[in-house]
């Protein structure tokens, strides 16, 4: 079964409204990551680093399955977006040495 981590500015990924990360903001910090690279053929939000995806919806940026190394560029992310990284189930992740692949 897929597992999501998510980038929010909520205390609960599912209830972020007015803690919304705004398209425009992740845009911005894509831009000005050369890590990132845009995916428009999987959406005007997605993107791709280092044989990962991230993508962008309803105020959260997220992912599905991540390894190790991905968890350690969300936290960057995260830092750069004023948000956290909270996985399915409401746990934050503050490295990702936390993460343990499910």
């Amino acid at each position: 079964m897929a597992y999501d981590l998510r980038i929010t500015r909520a205390t609960d990924w599912t209830a972020n409204e007015g803690r919304e990360i705004s398209g425009d903001e992740w845009l911005s910090v894509v831009e000005s990551d050369p890590e990132l690279a845009p995916d428009p053929s999987n959406g005007p939000y997605s993107v791709t680093w280092s044989g990962a995806w991230f993508d962008w919806c309803d105020g959260n940026v997220f992912t599905t399955d991540p390894d190790r190394a991905t968890v350690a560029k969300m936290l960057r992310l995260a830092e750069a977006l004023a948000g956290a990284v909270q996985g399915d189930d409401g746990e934050f992740y503050e490295s990702s040495r936390d993460w343990s692949p499910r």
